[in-house]
């Protein structure tokens, strides 16, 4: 047997950002037994599911639920839309909307990526304005889809999708708006309807803060229409028949039944606290934990303050340390992981998660497992990140008057 879970005293801290972890009470619900997925608990099952699950996405249409990883949700999105051939422009943020122009070339289309240069064009968000500009070049309208990440989870930069639907308008350009927000949903702020989106993929495994497995899309109607002519070979991916069984909380294949007793009980601790509740928690634990990395005298990844991510905070390393070899003395003594550097990053920094089930003492343990880990790496410090976070998060707690004895 693997020794899975063996840790000499207390717990594993898992602050990569994502798979994040899996509060104790989910996991109980997952344990359930598993039931008929034909039978009438299902069925109530499934339309709860469903309904609890826009209210995530802030959208009126239908929420594809599929057994699967994000990366069947990209595949999903790309082959429900598209055909053999079609002109895909997709913006370059980081490594992941790079694999994403890896899966466009496999199937098939010609993706074209546009972006700024090199590793700096990482550690900023979509440019809106490139965007529109290329579109407005596109006289004949032969790009039939824009793909952007929304929060890109290898460099921790959130992108302003608002701003890239006005793009497309203000070119007056036909395209579809497909965008990953895998690691954004539930934990920044996230409208498919509101912002004009066609395609949103997610996954369960960041801020819905689930086990890998059940990934998404939110399909508007004009996504719907563009199925209907789509050629690109699919069976398990398509949304139609998902969708006409999904009316009666069932699926046209075996559903993961266990994950999805998961994901009632997330949408019931996420809705109970509130989106906006939730989002202001993220947002004030990413802000303690970039104050940390200035205190300390080190660069965050994300060059943009107001694309900061409120998901993960990119910690870059000074010219000569090897981000690998300090993640690693910070797992072998205070049994913590951290996010690597990941494709043009690689080395070069390390990502601090502080998505899901995280609050304030979640985020001191890490940076204080950060603090020490770096000082036994040997890397400068300018000051103690640790103060300066408690400092901001201490700020933002009413104080109760004392009584006199």
């Amino acid at each position: 047997m693997l020794k899975l879970d063996f840790h000499p005293a207390g717990r594993h801290f898992l602050q990569i950002p994502g798979p994040s972890p899996v509060p104790d009470r989910i996991l109980r619900a997952m344990s359930y037994p598993t039931i008929d997925h034909r039978g009438p608990e299902f069925g109530a099952l499934g339309l709860q599911v469903l309904a609890g699950i826009k209210k995530i996405f802030k959208t009126e249409q239908p929420v594809v639920i599929y057994p699967a990883s994000g990366t069947g949700a990209w595949e999903a999105a790309l082959t429900n839309t598209l055909s053999p051939g079609d002109h895909v422009l997709m913006y370059e943020t980081g490594h992941f909307a790079t694999l994403w122009k890896k899966m466009a070339e496999a199937l098939g289309l010609k993706p074209e990526f546009l972006g700024l240069p090199g590793i700096e064009g990482w550690r900023r968000g979509v440019q809106a304005d490139m965007i529109e500009a290329r579109l407005r070049e596109d006289s004949g309208h032969g790009i039939k889809a824009v793909c952007v990440v929304h929060n890109e989870t290898s460099t921790g930069v959130t992108s302003n999708i608002a701003a890239v639907r006005k793009a497309i308008d203000a070119a007056g350009h036909p395209a579809l708006l497909l965008v990953d927000t895998i690691s954004g949903l539930a934990s920044a702020d996230y409208r498919h309807d509101e912002w004009g989106v066609d395609v949103t993929v997610s996954g369960s495994q960041k801020g819905l803060m689930l086990p890998p497995g059940i990934s998404f899309n939110a399909v508007s109607k004009k996504a719907l229409e563009a199925s209907k002519s789509a050629r690109l070979p699919k069976a398990f991916w398509g949304w139609h028949e998902i969708i006409e069984m999904n009316a009666t909380g069932y699926w046209p294949y075996t559903p993961n039944t266990n994950l999805l007793y998961g994901l009632a009980e997330a949408l019931d601790m996420i809705l109970g606290e509130g989106l906006d509740n939730t989002f202001a928690r993220h947002q004030r634990l990413a802000a303690a934990c970039r104050k940390a990395v200035t205190a300390w005298g080190l660069e965050i990844t994300c060059q943009e303050q107001a694309v900061y991510s409120p998901v993960l905070t990119g910690v870059m390393m000074p010219e000569g340390v090897d981000a690998d070899a300090v993640r690693k003395i910070i797992y072998d003594n205070f049994d913590m992981s951290l996010g690597t550097g990941l494709g043009k990053l690689k080395g070069k920094m390390f990502r601090i998660g502080h998505l899901g089930e995280a609050n304030d003492l979640t985020l001191m343990a890490t940076l204080a497992g950060c603090e020490m880990g770096l000082k036994l790496a040997g890397v400068p410090l300018a000051g103690s990140g640790v103060q300066a976070a408690m400092d901001v998060l201490a700020a933002q707690k009413q104080k109760p008057a004392l009584k006199a004895a």
